[in-house]
């Protein structure tokens, strides 16, 4: 890794505390507290849409722009804003609107790294759905980006924001729980057998342009199962499970252990039980060797038991992460969070006091970041590591067998199968772009 990156994704690990000197929203980058911030809105299909709604409320934000390769979509959301927004159909022509100060970036995945670099490079701060993006070097890109840019950007992982995590957070970085080898992170639930379906392709809406749905990634028919759940496949959202859920539960075990590159990945799985089209693994374990602690990554899609914590019966999604320390095990969800002793070196019921300033809100947090040019929580170069970690174990799963991770040469370790996996291959006329690094001071 070079010098000037490894400062900067250092310097940007922490919570909100790196500061941008930038040119742009209000005077000397800053704006007053009354000002009111030009969001334009790319991607408003069920995710955007409740974006679209939650940004609405804050009376210092006006919705300047919507846009969706979906005619009807866009429809939709401008009659959310009472007709107030233009809509369109092509992202660029949000970018080129000087009454946009920032984007919500809310489409499906394979367009994550592509529209948010764009958005940098047109001068705007970027609210990033999850995953981030799919690849190690759209991950690079987006940070570089924000960098050489110097936006204000977050990544849509808004359990970080609630109180639950920032206990667990507390508790293990108290020590409580003696030395921490293992932790385990699961997501399961059961859609077996008949998952998304077997639709036959078929001609699109009219309504909607396939071709720019499809964008930089592969091109193929049209599928209603396709365009209704992209998660399910490989070109348009990833590893599944690992890249769909991965940013909000990883994220935990991060932010707590303050992890950064894995050693290397191991990853098993495959589609073992679902009769669909879908093409990701219904069953996936990866494992994860940071030196001195090892992280489990388990998903399924044909079993929803996670741990006793879960209350219920029924197939629905269950997902949680239990850190093992040599005193007890700390096991959670994003609502609650229970402590299980070794013997009695743990007293459960003294916990530490709390540390963490609760958030305003993981919106909330973007748009004051915005106003003072201050990062907020889960800017691009803090999740960074959460999708190098997503994307190698989706490698090592793609090429079936154990993936040593070089960071500082930012390579696999002599595996070219698996290095040609950590960039896109992009369709044409799409393009990565290459950001040259900003200055270092």
């Amino acid at each position: 890794m070079k010098a000037g990156r490894r400062r900067f994704l250092q310097g940007a690990a922490g919570l909100g505390t790196t500061l941008l000197v930038t040119k742009g929203f209000g005077q000397d980058g800053k704006a007053p507290a009354n000002e009111r911030i030009g969001l334009g809105f790319i991607g408003v299909g069920g995710r955007g849409t409740a974006l679209l709604r939650e940004f609405q409320q804050f009376p210092d934000v006006n919705i300047v722009a919507v846009c969706d390769v979906h005619r009807e979509r866009v429809e939709r959301a401008v009659a959310v804003t009472d007709g107030k927004a233009v809509g369109v159909t092509d992202f660029r022509r949000v970018l080129d609107r000087k009454d946009v100060d920032a984007v919500v970036v809310a489409t499906p995945p394979h367009w994550h790294a592509l529209i948010s670099i764009s958005a940098c490079q047109a001068g705007k701060d970027v609210y990033c759905e999850k995953p981030m993006c799919l690849t190690v070097a759209e991950a690079k890109a987006m940070v570089q980006a924000a960098e050489r840019h110097r936006r204000v950007t977050q990544i849509g992982t808004q359990i970080h924001a609630g109180q639950n995590f920032r206990r667990v957070v507390e508790i293990v970085r108290s020590g409580m729980l003696g030395k921490i080898t293992r932790v385990r992170v699961f997501v399961m639930q059961n859609v077996a057998p008949q998952g998304v379906g077997n639709p036959p392709d078929s001609a699109p809406p009219a309504e909607l342009d396939w071709d720019m749905w499809c964008g930089p990634a592969k091109w193929r028919p049209f599928n209603p199962a396709v365009f209704g759940n992209h998660y399910y496949f490989r070109d348009y959202a990833g590893c599944g499970l690992l890249h769909n859920m991965g940013p909000h539960t990883l994220d935990l075990a991060f932010w707590a252990l303050a992890l950064k590159a894995p050693k290397s990945v191991t990853a098993v799985g495959g589609k073992f039980a679902l009769q669909d089209i879908s093409d990701v693994p219904d069953t996936l374990e990866a494992v994860y060797d940071f030196g001195d602690v090892v992280l489990t990554w388990s998903h399924s899609e044909a079993c929803s038991y996670g741990f006793e914590l879960h209350e219920g019966k029924g197939t629905g999604r269950r997902l949680g992460i239990a850190f093992h320390g040599t005193n007890g095990t700390l096991a959670a969800t994003y609502s609650t969070f229970k402590l299980i002793p070794e013997g009695d070196r743990l007293d459960p019921t003294k916990l530490p006091e709390p540390s963490i300033p609760p958030s305003p809100g993981h919106t909330r947090e973007w748009l004051d970041g915005i106003k003072t040019r201050r990062q907020p929580s889960c800017h691009f170069g803090y999740h960074y590591w959460i999708q190098l970690a997503i994307s190698l174990g989706a490698i090592a799963f793609e090429v079936g067998r154990r993936v040593a991770w070089d960071d500082a040469a930012e390579r696999v370790v002599n595996d070219e199968d698996a290095n040609r996996l950590l960039a896109p291959v992009y369709r044409r006329p799409w393009a990565l772009p290459q950001i040259a690094q900003a200055t270092q001071g």
